[in-house]
């Protein structure tokens, strides 16, 4: 279920939100001052605050640099209340990061209009992060994968290598007809060998797309040398 906490030092407005919201299926907690409203919101983790700016002790503005400032509820939508409406003061919520910002008096079409907002906005982002994250799992094993295949052809190209070594060397040495075309057979199968894994590095350059250095970029994971 939704939560969402309601931080207003008038009771009777304060009453009248939490009821509204009740009535639209929403789990409410109240507190009438900033500092309960930051314990409720660091122990419940709701998924929208609506606060009120003017109040007793700390201000609204207060409380969301607080909230902003603890990662557990960095990322809460939070919607301002106040009966101040001159734009620098406006500005100032938004400047903290506040996401809406509604004037007093309002009415239940505006609030509930302002939380479905929120509330999208945030299922939009969190379903982004699931996709984001989902992306990054598959590009983490995809990494690894081409880690696991690089040190292989490594291993890999260091057999034939040795292996051509020790023919070309064996076939200088030799003057017998049929030992130089032994040699010789072991020269080209060896060739072979090497041509089949140099093949595989157009696969292994294909596990890194533009668009997954673009995500991983995103995710900090390639770092410059």
């Amino acid at each position: 279920m939704t939560t969402i906490l309601v931080i207003e030092d008038e009771i009777s407005l304060r009453n009248n939100i939490l009821a509204l919201l009740k009535a639209e299926g929403f789990k409410c907690l109240g507190a009438d001052t900033g500092e309960r409203g930051i314990v409720l919101a660091t122990q419940e983790n709701p998924s929208l605050i609506i606060c009120d700016i003017m109040m007793p002790g700390i201000n609204g503005y207060t409380v969301l640099e607080r909230l902003q400032g603890n990662e557990r509820t960095a990322l809460i939508p939070f919607i301002f209340l106040t009966a101040k409406s001159d734009r620098s003061d406006i500005r100032q919520g938004f400047l903290l990061g506040a996401d809406d910002y509604l004037t007093k008096p309002f009415d239940s079409d505006e609030l509930l209009g302002a939380i479905s907002v929120r509330l999208k906005k945030q299922e939009q982002l969190y379903q982004r992060f699931q996709e984001l994250s989902a992306e990054l799992e598959r590009l983490s094993t995809v990494i690894a994968a081409k880690d696991d295949a690089l040190e292989n052809f490594s291993q890999e190209m260091r057999r034939p290598l040795t292996n051509l070594k020790l023919a070309v060397d064996r076939l200088q040495q030799s003057n017998d007809p049929e030992q130089r075309e032994v040699y010789l057979e072991i020269l080209r199968a060896e060739f072979q060998r090497e041509i089949q894994l140099l093949d595989q590095v157009s696969a292994l350059q294909k596990l890194l797309t533009p668009e997954n250095i673009t995500l991983l970029n995103q995710f900090n994971m390639l770092k410059p040398n």
